[in-house]
């Protein structure tokens, strides 16, 4: 691997400035506030890249990832495309030599994650998924709490995201680009789980409900849309599980997102502001203590990146802790096909 001996030495790229939210300027932002220096960008809308320059003066411009890689002498690329085009990207980085961050979820399939894991090993090159969340402030706080032990030993963790309404028209409603209705607020729900339950997956059983939201005059994928709900539920070695339910038909939606049951508490994330945590008394009462989750600290994602490539600092968004949420979800879609629960391959 490269010596990098201060973060500016490390030279940086995105693939991908136009889709949602502007993520190829927050991401070459993010980049450069951790001491890294923004340097190409690949784009295939032309006005894209236009605005690219307007964004970073003298950055260079590329109309094709092919291009880049064959010109450029950026170290580390982000990808920031439609889901099921990271794998294909991911593996033309690191098989060109170039450290890899794809924007979540990592890929698709547990197979996809595997083939890029090797070819980043093979060419000693780091290989990472921007879980940026894994900072937000909800998670940090019921880290906080379960670690004091006022819940006692963690039961189950509940994941909840849905209403009633119809998918909104753009890539992420269908699902041969997205990868189902899971993959969007379902990879970040879970990596919040993940780091709440320390013990390996044993079994992953999925639920789907397809069909409605495909059927109605307008449909933009009547034979590719998403599933209108699904559920996977996560079995660990230890007995403790996990409930992710991501739904388009729950006209009542549960008000709390997350849920953390413990033998001697509840803590619940009834939104991403504030939390509550309750405890049963001798008395037979409930005590109840609410307040404000403290800020996210998402910076630190490439504050780690930058610091891993220059001193060695521990990656903490390693590839294999990214392949856990994708390998859940690849599961729970075999599993809502097949009528039945399937062995994880990963623990």
């Amino acid at each position: 691997m490269k010596t990098y001996h201060t973060p500016s030495q490390i030279k940086v790229g995105v693939i991908g400035y136009g889709g949602a939210f502007n993520m190829g300027r927050q991401h070459l932002l993010e980049m450069q506030k951790a001491g890294m220096t923004p340097m190409a960008v690949a784009e295939v809308d032309p006005k894209r890249l236009e605005a690219a320059t307007q964004d970073f003066p003298g950055i260079e411009t590329y109309a094709s990832v092919q291009a880049m890689l064959a010109k450029s002498e950026v170290d580390l690329l982000t990808v920031i495309t439609p889901h099921n085009t990271h794998a294909a990207i991911g593996l033309q980085c690191v098989e060109a030599g170039k450290h890899c961050v794809l924007e979540k979820p990592m890929a698709v399939t547990t197979a996809e994650c595997d083939a890029m894991i090797a070819a980043a090993c093979k060419n000693g090159v780091i290989l990472s998924t921007y879980h940026n969340r894994h900072w937000d402030g909800w998670i940090l706080k019921a880290v906080e709490v379960m670690r004091s032990g006022v819940l006692g030993d963690i039961v189950r963790v509940d994941l909840n995201m849905g209403g009633h309404e119809r998918p909104r028209d753009w890539w992420r409603s269908s699902r041969s680009i997205s990868g189902g209705i899971l993959y969007d607020w379902g990879v970040h729900l879970l990596e919040y789980a993940l780091q709440l339950i320390d013990s390996e997956i044993a079994e992953v059983s999925g639920y789907a409900w397809q069909g409605h939201w495909a059927s109605q005059p307008g449909a933009v994928y009547p034979q590719d849309a998403n599933e209108d709900e699904a559920q996977a539920v996560v079995r660990f070695k230890s007995g403790q599980r996990l409930n992710l339910t991501i739904s388009a038909l729950d006209a009542n939606p549960t008000p709390r997102i997350i849920d953390i049951v413990g033998t001697k508490g509840t803590h619940r994330i009834p939104d991403f502001q504030r939390f509550e945590t309750i405890v049963p008394q001798p008395t037979g009462e409930r005590q109840t203590l609410s307040g404000k989750n403290p800020a996210g600290e998402g910076h630190r994602f490439y504050e780690n990146i930058a610091a891993h490539l220059t001193t060695g600092e521990p990656l903490v968004i390693t590839p294999e802790w990214a392949r856990r949420p994708i390998h859940i979800l690849d599961l729970a879609a075999q599993s809502a096909k097949q009528g039945r629960a399937l062995p994880s391959v990963y623990p």
